[in-house]
């Protein structure tokens, strides 16, 4: 690139730049994206058949798998395609939809988690309550919170981005448009966007992780007020699920975005990117089904279903 000369594409360097990995990584990764796909459309139809399901849990349940559906393949199905292509050139718009798209679904199921451990406390704290403080109106505005906090998260990064000047170099130390790596190519001093980026990224953990801590601090204290041993195992087998996809989901995006550029690592924020962008949706429906006898006895009986009219 020539000096004063804007950039019209990036080139996104991906995972690794060894060709003999290429196809490994290609079966690993579309193997993941199936199962993703799969888990989350077979999670979608067992709590659309199930009336029993059509609770405000499995309401948020259902647009959680909603939400990872699009989430993944916001990057996997061009991280396919590249692993097979030589040329890994990205437009400078699709690289901006790209990430815009991904910043409001992030943040979109962060707020989500939230909701659902707010719906987990009045569940269990307020059990003769629930059906009246958690209506269907409530469970939808709750989302549509939720999606309006990703897009206003995702305008502004977005809007940051777009006052960035790019004259070159254009490759990305990525395997798609994140803004971390795209701060890196910037012209201009970045201070302002890696400020604003720990600035919001940390407020809205903030927020989530304080709605989540606090609800499942009243929901131990009802637990331990059950009197008999079944009762709080069945309690807190309601619970677990949930509890394990909040650890899975923030334990590997603190690595990308809550955390000082002095200590960013570049291969470490790749390693992350793969867990919370690619795996973390394709773990969800699993982690909601092998716990919960609701979803295990409807895929039986669907599968029951099918073998029977086969």
């Amino acid at each position: 690139m020539t000096n004063g000369a804007l950039v019209s594409e990036f080139i996104l360097l991906g995972l690794t730049d060894h060709p003999q990995l290429q196809v490994l990584l290609f079966v690993l990764f579309f193997v993941i994206y199936v199962n993703t796909l799969l888990g989350n459309f077979g999670m979608i139809t067992v709590i659309k058949v199930n009336l029993q399901l059509h609770t405000p849990m499995y309401f948020f349940l259902s647009n959680l798998s909603v939400l990872d559906l699009f989430y993944s393949s916001v990057s996997a199905p061009r991280l396919l395609v590249y692993f097979l292509m030589e040329s890994k050139t990205i437009s400078y718009g699709a690289c901006i939809t790209q990430f815009s798209f991904f910043a409001l679904l992030v943040t979109t199921e962060a707020f989500l988690l939230a909701m659902m451990a707010y719906d987990r406390y009045l569940a269990i704290c307020n059990p003769l309550l629930y059906t009246v403080t958690m209506p269907r109106r409530i469970c939808i505005q709750l989302f549509s919170g939720s999606y309006i906090g990703g897009h206003t998260n995702s305008l502004v990064y977005t809007c940051g981005f777009l006052g960035l000047p790019f004259c070159g170099p254009n490759a990305i130390k990525h395997f798609f448009c994140d803004l971390p790596p795209l701060l890196e190519l910037a012209c201009s001093d970045t201070h302002n966007n890696e400020t604003l980026l720990l600035v919001f990224s940390g407020i809205i953990a903030a927020f989530s992780l304080s709605m989540i801590f606090i609800s499942y601090l009243y929901v131990l204290s009802a637990i331990l007020r059950i009197c008999s041993a079944e009762g709080r195992r069945k309690a807190f087998s309601t619970c677990i699920s949930h509890l394990t996809a909040v650890t899975v989901f923030y334990g590997s995006i603190t690595f990308s975005y809550i955390q000082p550029s002095s200590s960013y690592s570049l291969e470490q924020e790749k390693v992350s990117s793969v867990f919370y962008s690619l795996a973390v949706p394709m773990l969800n429906p699993i982690i909601y089904s092998l716990r919960n006898k609701e979803v295990k006895d409807t895929l039986r009986r669907l599968i029951a279903r099918k073998n029977f009219l086969r």
